[in-house]
């Protein structure tokens, strides 16, 4: 029997958690990605009734200050339906309830969580109907949010290499050196990726180009093996500089941050600071450093590097079953 013949039977139900995520790093630009533990929670339940309901608790909610669609146009919707058309199954009716710790435009990835919590959840409602590798996930993921950079890292965990070829995007899952400290400073103003984006020069210099390829080779080294080199590995020439001006708190306190020794770098489009500690100790130096310095209140993150990238768990009602 094809997959395009069978549908998912009512009442079954998936839960997923996916890791909040940074992106670019400093000087990885496009490339490469960071999965920290903190997470957005999804329970999805199939129903009779066609179409989807979203619940949202926390960012995102009806009642925050933007709010997030709570129909088919909620992009964890669109994600879902994305992944069902590709099996070739019809997609059947859902009630979604979204608990969302991870901030929206902050650099943290929300919105490649939002993809990955669909793909993960119509992975689960498909499971014995249609199955999906890890490549299959990265494809469709990278699809809907443009890049791999920070679905990678959201989908395996840890820190991710990802790049494209002619048969699509690719990524290489590394382990972090237990001694990496993140810390994830998170103001209350917000930054649009699509307005950080066409910051962007179309070209950078020669030397610009290579000093960043050595920082970004660097810096690989410094996260899995090395963590002293740190902030040297963090340099960047290739894109804060050129989006500075739209976010000039984040600018100038990374400016404190860097002056002090910390390898403090814009987290993906910002406006939040990633600050990649070499341990403990020094991360709980570069928040005291924050809270003598901050203009207006920064939220202080002290998170873990997630290693296990976005999980899933199904349960299954047969008395719900179609016969």
């Amino acid at each position: 029997m094809s997959a395009g013949s069978m549908s998912v039977p009512e009442g079954r139900a998936v839960t997923v958690r996916v890791p909040a995520t940074s992106a670019n790093l400093g000087p990885g630009f496009d490339t490469l990605g960071l999965a920290l533990g903190f997470y957005d929670q999804l329970e999805v339940e199939t129903r009779a009734e066609a179409g989807a309901t979203v619940e949202v608790i926390g960012e995102g909610a009806i009642d925050s200050a933007a709010p997030v669609p709570t129909d088919a146009s909620n992009l964890v919707v669109q994600s879902i339906a994305h992944a069902f058309a590709h099996a070739g199954v019809a997609m059947p009716g859902l009630n979604l309830r979204a608990h969302n710790n991870i901030p929206h435009s902050r650099g943290m990835g929300s919105s490649s969580a939002a993809i990955v919590s669909g793909l993960m959840a119509a992975k689960g409602l498909l499971e014995g109907i249609f199955e999906f590798n890890e490549v299959t996930l990265l494809e469709l993921a990278t699809e809907l949010e443009g890049h791999p950079d920070n679905v990678a890292p959201a989908l395996f965990g840890g820190l991710t290499i990802a790049w494209t070829t002619d048969e699509g995007p690719r990524c290489k899952k590394l382990l972090v050196h237990r001694g990496v400290s993140p810390l994830v400073l998170v103001p209350s103003f917000t930054m649009s990726t699509k307005l950080a984006r066409s910051l962007q020069p179309d070209s950078v210099p020669h030397e610009d180009a290579i000093f960043n390829v050595s920082r970004s080779s660097l810096l690989v080294a410094a996260l899995t093996q090395s963590p002293e080199l740190l902030f040297e590995s963090t340099e960047d020439k290739l894109h804060q500089d050129y989006r500075a001006e739209a976010m000039p708190q984040t600018s100038a306190l990374i400016k404190v941050l860097r002056e002090n020794g910390f390898a403090a770098v814009v987290s993906g489009a910002g406006p939040s600071i990633l600050v990649l500690c070499s341990d403990p100790s020094q991360r709980i130096a570069t928040a005291e450093l924050v809270a003598q310095h901050e203009e207006s209140p920064w939220r202080k993150l002290m998170l873990a590097v997630d290693f296990a990238g976005a999980v899933s768990w199904n349960t299954f009602s047969s008395s719900h079953a179609k016969k």
